[in-house]
């Protein structure tokens, strides 16, 4: 792919979103006037700024009716630092979700949940339930901080996995906005109450470093412009890629020493996977590493790097206002340098980690002080009741019945902890009344792996199916994976309505982003533990031609890969060059396991290779161009 950068910054000007942001008065306005409002929905410049309140205006595309006004709702996303849930705040969800919502609850991949289908009228009644039950929707979208994530893993034996959750939670809150619109509008200026935050934290925001803070302002880290994009941070720990770290903007790793007590943090940056179907000049990005900070220096690090991307980040161009475009403009070095003009020191070497490695935590575990966890696999995030499959009404009888907390996962799973162990067998028969398994080694792997947007009918930016769809296509693939041999193959699949990533395809085996209706590019060549970036192989796949495409890949795998090779090393180690000369002259398996035959025509060496070298550049098989070609002459002869 070509990444090259938009013309110099200086000579164009701010987005129409920096004004936006500019007069508002701090995320206040038009939200506030217009909430008062007895209208259906809210104008654009509102709308946003509600981003920030934690809300997206959305319009139900199945409801759409020529003539007459769109179906407005609302989507609001929770912010869960590291996914932690109390009791008294699921339930609160639950009851929102069937009052307000479509009756559903949605896990996120970061962590958070998210209800759909709230009207306006009711907007105000939600966020004044979730703030008050101990939850929050300040910053889950927007131009700011997002949710801080975490391993989900509640070890109470690993020190290392109690300093994640710390950190996640209190950089969350040294991140968090400091203006008291959220409170004025949804709270009518009731000042929620909340966990005591940490002394250090406090300090830390104030602290000025060198130019990190804004003086005289409501916003002391983030200024009246908050920041050019979203960011998006996480902490986890050695070894621990449950995370997703390579996708994040920030990534803390926890550092302990031989006592297992806290020394510092091991820092990347500049991951990132949004991106637009024919802008080159947008891409995915894997974090790279920056260096590593001793834990008192830790937030002072986190604002040196927010600050430049805050000072330095595009702000005329919001597809290129990430930081992985200032890290991919710049260069680590110049980057690095000024960071630590920000931190005031240089940043010291980044410290030996070990391999990553995915975990998902499903299942019944011990966590390591006589008490239990247990990992629920929820498809594609979302909690529902639908015939005898009653995962919503299960987890409130379980949250009801034994008041425990919950962490989501980054795989848009849920676990409950702090099981004693003679609750095991009650809990077991709640999920069995409801039809909901408790033992991940009876869910298709592709399953329980996989991952999809929320996409068609609320998302205003889905081009097509995902959530919808993908059951459908997991079942299309694994019957595909029988037919030639692969029935105990499986691999991380994820797929996306529209090139944006949220279920952070570009990092998957074999990742489907949406491209135009029922079609998808399709990415091949991730890593199984997300540590490397799959690349597009085709830019437009038809959800019909599914099986007649995957099947010499599948074919060529099963035929040339090493022992043990999972399926996303494989394509990486062989090359897209390969597959597609295997699938070139590749003759399709009947049922039987027989060749159908296939008529052959003679062409001469010149002209297949420009056929080869026209395939590979517009990522098609051979045989799909000669069709096309052919089928324009005979219309033309016509």
């Amino acid at each position: 792919m070509v990444k090259s950068a938009p013309s110099p910054i200086a000579s164009r000007k701010p987005s129409k979103v920096e004004g936006i942001k500019e007069n508002s008065n701090f995320l206040r306005e038009p939200v506030a006037t217009e909430i008062l409002q007895d209208t259906t929905h809210f104008t654009e410049n509102a709308v946003q700024l509600l981003k920030y309140h934690g809300s997206y205006q959305q319009d139900n595309r199945d409801n759409r009716t020529k003539g007459q006004e769109k179906d407005y709702q609302f989507m609001l996303r929770t912010k869960n630092p590291g996914g932690l849930v109390p009791p008294q705040l699921y339930l609160a969800l639950d009851k929102i979700a069937d009052e307000y919502g479509n009756h559903t609850l949605r896990a996120t991949t970061r962590q958070g949940f998210q209800l759909h289908g709230i009207l306006k009228k009711n907007l105000k009644s939600a966020i004044a339930t979730i703030v008050k039950n101990l939850g929050s929707t300040l910053g889950a979208c927007g131009d700011i901080n997002r949710n801080v994530m975490a391993p989900p893993a509640p070890f109470k034996n690993r020190p290392e996995y109690q300093y994640a959750w710390d950190y996640a939670q209190n950089i969350a809150d040294l991140l968090t906005a400091q203006t008291g619109a959220y409170y004025e509008i949804w709270l009518d200026g009731e000042k929620a109450i909340s966990a005591e935050e940490d002394p250090e934290v406090k300090a830390a925001r104030q602290r000025n470093g060198n130019g990190t803070i804004i003086h005289d302002n409501e916003e002391p880290i983030y200024g009246t412009y908050y920041m050019p994009r979203k960011f998006k941070i996480c902490v986890t720990v050695p070894g621990d890629n449950s995370i997703d770290l390579y996708s994040q903007d920030l990534t803390l790793v926890v550092i302990t020493n031989k006592k297992k007590q806290l020394e510092g943090f091991n820092i990347f940056a500049g991951g990132g996977l949004g991106r637009t179907h024919g802008k080159e000049e947008t891409f995915a990005r894997l974090a790279d590493p920056i260096g590593y900070v001793a834990k008192d220096d830790v937030y002072d690090i986190v604002k040196a790097i927010v600050a430049t991307q805050r000072d330095y980040g595009d702000r005329t161009d919001r597809r290129h206002a990430r930081l992985k475009y200032l890290i991919n403009d710049w260069g680590l070095d110049k980057f690095r340098t000024q960071v630590e003009e920000y931190f005031g020191k240089p940043v010291e070497a980044f410290k030996p980690l070990p391999e990553f490695k995915f975990h998902d935590f499903l299942g019944w575990n011990e966590q390591g002080d006589g008490k239990l966890f247990l990992g629920i696999s929820i498809d594609n995030g979302r909690i529902k009741d639908e015939g005898s499959f009653q995962l919503k009404t299960a987890l409130r009888e379980i949250v009801e019945q034994f008041n425990l907390p919950i962490r989501l996962t980054p795989n848009h799973n849920l676990i409950f902890y702090d099981i004693e162990p003679d609750s095991k067998e009650a809990i077991q028969d709640i999920l069995s009344r409801h039809g909901v398994g408790d033992d991940p080694s009876k869910i298709e792997p592709l399953v329980r792996y996989a991952m999809a947007c929320p996409a068609l009918p609320t998302c205003g930016l889905a081009i097509t199916e995902s959530e919808r769809a993908i059951p459908g296509i997991l079942e299309r693939v694994r019957a595909l994976l029988d037919k030639v041999g692969l029935q105990k193959e499986h691999f991380v699949v994820r797929m996306t309505g529209c090139p944006n990533g949220c279920a952070r395809p570009y990092l998957a085996e074999l990742g489907f982003v949406g491209s135009a209706p029922e079609s998808y590019q399709l990415w091949l060549g991730g890593s199984p533990n997300q540590t490397r970036l799959a690349q597009p192989y085709i830019e437009k796949l038809h959800h019909n031609d599914l099986e007649t495409f995957l099947e010499p890949i599948f074919v060529y795998f099963k035929k040339f890969r090493k022992s043990k090779e999972k399926f996303g090393d494989f394509c990486d180690r062989v090359g897209f060059d390969a597959i597609r000369e295997f699938a070139a002259s590749y003759e399709p398996q009947t049922a039987n396991g027989a060749n159908k035959s296939r008529h052959r025509v003679n062409l001469k060496e010149e002209v297949y290779g420009k056929l080869k070298e026209v395939a590979e550049s517009q990522g098609k098989p051979m045989t799909q161009l000669v069709t096309e070609a052919l089928e324009a002459y005979f219309q033309n002869l016509s």
